[in-house]
């Protein structure tokens, strides 16, 4: 006997089914009363800017306004907001349930996967039904989820249609400005963060597999209900210890080494960066008084923030110190960024302080402090960061793991 099924009766009844569940399941992180404000602010700034919506292809504003979470942004996918606060989401279908189960996005639109398919065209003819013909647009031109291939798609379609206007920070300056659900989670990732250090301090010793305390470090992690970082744990150890990039191929420690390592424990999207070296055997006179050098510049770093000062201030801060100590040609020329809800490649979130800097720190703001130095002629490096949270009178140390030197 032969059935005929109607795959569509059979996906709206899934459908039907699935939404109903999502009503008891649907995971967004925040009150109603927080993703409703942060969709009207972001409608306020529109109106002021004289943009009658935003063409959104970061992964991290579709986070913050709606809960969205997935990494389908390597696809075409573009999120739209008004001046109402309305938001509509065009994707792919496997990113379906993942908007309804993640997001309180309410209308989402499919472009579909087949041979010559132009999701442009699909947002185009969205935007015309949505009635913006003639309107002026703002758009995230600065987003991983915008790359160049999309934008050569989607830039015929729009010339004429609309007037686009770069607004690839609109999102990002309200992001800045932690709320405390926000500051909550991002608390709980700084200790997942220590929990990590705890494994690596415990586990690396001579003979130690660089890929065991990776694993031990992930783990305490994915244990704590974490999530995975914005990009790889970083470790190197002899030369590589001089890197500030994870590469592929691990190594066991010698009985002399040392073990430098960059990690981030996140908790729902949200980061807390640390940073440290640690020494295998015997300290080198030039590994104590880098390491010395380093946790000055830390503390200085950390005497500068104030919110209305500079981020430039920070960095001449680290400079001075390092410079002072006559390490200047060994450290690098920048000190640390901003942490919050991020997504691969990399879980830095601008600004970053750097030498001239203006943009004002703020109440609210967290960052990673990283210092580094890197000997490329004796092959030495030593490191020292964390996360702050900035106050109203100056900044909070997130990590609770002290800043002594390691010695295993």
């Amino acid at each position: 006997m032969q059935v005929e099924v109607n795959l569509d009766k059979v996906s709206n009844l899934y459908l039907t089914s699935f939404t109903a569940l999502l009503e008891i399941t649907m995971p967004v992180h925040f009150e109603p009363a927080e993703m409703k404000s942060r969709r009207q602010r972001v409608s306020e700034r529109l109106s002021r800017l004289g943009l009658d919506g935003l063409l959104m292809f970061k992964q991290e504003s579709m986070y913050y306004l709606t809960g969205y979470d997935t990494f389908g942004f390597s696809m075409f996918q573009c999120l739209i907001i008004d001046g109402g606060g309305n938001t509509v989401l065009l994707t792919r279908l496997p990113d379906l349930r993942q908007a309804q189960f993640t997001s309180d996005i309410q209308d989402i639109r499919l472009w579909h996967d087949t041979e010559d398919v132009n999701p442009a065209l699909e947002l185009r003819g969205l935007l015309e039904d949505l009635g913006y013909r003639n309107k002026t647009l703002g758009i995230e031109f600065d987003s991983y989820g915008l790359k160049a291939h999309n934008w050569r798609l989607l830039e015929p379609q729009l010339e004429g249609f609309c007037t686009l206007v770069d607004a690839s920070t609109l999102v990002d300056r309200f992001r800045r400005v932690k709320s405390p659900t926000e500051i909550d989670y991002i608390r709980r990732a700084a200790e997942l963060s220590d929990n990590a250090w705890d494994e690596a301090v415990q586990l690396a010793e001579p003979g130690a597999f660089e890929g065991d305390v990776l694993a031990a470090m992930q783990g305490i992690v994915f244990r704590g209900d974490g999530d995975y970082a914005g990009n790889e744990f970083i470790i190197g150890s002899d030369p590589s210890a001089l890197l500030v990039r994870y590469h592929s191929g691990k190594r066991n420690l010698d009985d002399q080494d040392q073990l430098t390592l960059e990690w981030s424990a996140a908790y729902r999207r949200y980061h807390a960066a640390m940073m440290r070296t640690l020494i295998v055997g015997t300290v080198h006179p030039e590994h104590f008084s880098m390491y010395q050098a380093c946790k000055d510049a830390l503390l200085a770093c950390e005497a500068a923030i104030q919110p209305g000062r500079p981020m430039g201030d920070v960095y001449q801060a680290h400079a001075e110190v390092l410079d002072a100590a006559g390490l200047g040609e060994h450290r690098m020329r920048a000190c640390g960024y901003g942490m919050s809800a991020i997504y691969n490649p990399l879980w830095v979130d601008p600004p970053m302080f750097y030498e001239g800097n203006s943009q004002l720190m703020e109440a609210g703001n967290t960052f990673f402090l990283h210092m580094i130095l890197a000997n490329s002629n004796t092959a030495r490096a030593m490191t020292l960061g964390h996360t702050v949270l900035i106050t109203e009178s100056g900044c909070e140390r997130l990590s609770r793991s002290p800043l002594d030197l390691v010695n295993k």
